[in-house]
């Protein structure tokens, strides 16, 4: 009987390994690109239910052409170092600004892609028509982004002139409280901008003010040079065969600052 019981379970543990191993044993390397969720045009949920986007495009034509198998993380923006080095993702790629204090800390950071700038959507009939108007106005920023940065190190002199400075977790719900007059502007990211605004002309603005030039690059783990040059190669090869330029075709508002489309501005 003991026999038996004993035959009866190996089979059972063979059954179950089997039954794990065979979902996705590739023997390929997994690539895992951590992304803001909401980041359109850069990184958002597809009406098919998987995730899009810019970056994505070019991050899973990347492994391809390095036979990587090709998963998608959505970070908190907040935490996105943080979990990047818990190794939940393997890079942080979602429209993310190039900052000193990343390189400072040891993070490998690709080539830069895209040049960007912050801008300020208001509603349409606020009255506001730059960053002066701001004065004693409450204003949302997304929490983790350059903007927030910028607002709390090289223009602390406008926010110190805002009544209030509002984060929120996530772009859209900046713009939640914007269309529900909570607040009277969102300090976002051009291209973000831009997108969200397009078929809202006659209820939000962006304000035509540049508030910040900067550069959204990837970031890697400390150490982890060979696989940030091991994509950044693989990127190149995009934009030499014409896929980058394929890809980037999709994405009209963000064409003309794709800095390996445009070396020459």
């Amino acid at each position: 009987m003991k026999k038996i019981i004993a035959l009866l379970m190996a089979v059972a543990m063979l059954v179950l390994c089997l039954a794990g191993c065979g979902t996705k044993e590739t023997g390929k390397k997994t690539f895992t690109m951590g992304i803001d969720p909401e980041y359109p045009p850069f990184s958002y949920l597809g009406d098919d239910g998987e995730y899009t986007g810019f970056d994505v495009e070019i991050c899973k034509a990347a492994c391809e052409k390095l036979g990587w198998d090709f998963e998608v993380f959505g970070v908190n923006w907040d935490q996105k170092l943080v979990q990047l080095d818990a190794k939940e993702c393997d890079c942080v790629w979602s429209g993310m600004t190039i900052l000193d204090s990343m390189k400072e800390a040891g993070y490998v950071i690709s080539e830069p892609y895209y040049y960007n700038t912050q801008v300020l959507v208001v509603n349409e009939n606020s009255g506001i028509k730059s960053s002066k108007d701001l004065k004693g106005k409450t204003v949302a920023v997304q929490l983790g982004t350059s903007g927030e940065s910028l607002l709390n190190e090289d223009l602390t002199e406008l926010k110190d002139s805002f009544k209030e400075l509002v984060t929120c977790d996530s772009f859209l719900k900046c713009f939640a409280e914007l269309e529900g007059n909570a607040v009277d502007a969102v300090f976002v990211d051009y291209p973000v901008a831009k997108s969200y605004v397009a078929g809202k002309e006659d209820k939000l603005t962006i304000i035509n003010e540049e508030l910040g030039a900067e550069q959204y690059g990837i970031a890697f783990r400390k150490g982890d040079e060979e696989t940030c040059k091991k994509i950044d190669n693989a990127v190149q090869e995009l934009v030499k065969d014409g896929t980058y330029a394929k890809i980037a075709a999709k994405y009209e508002d963000i064409v003309d600052n794709l800095i390996f489309l445009n070396k020459d501005k």
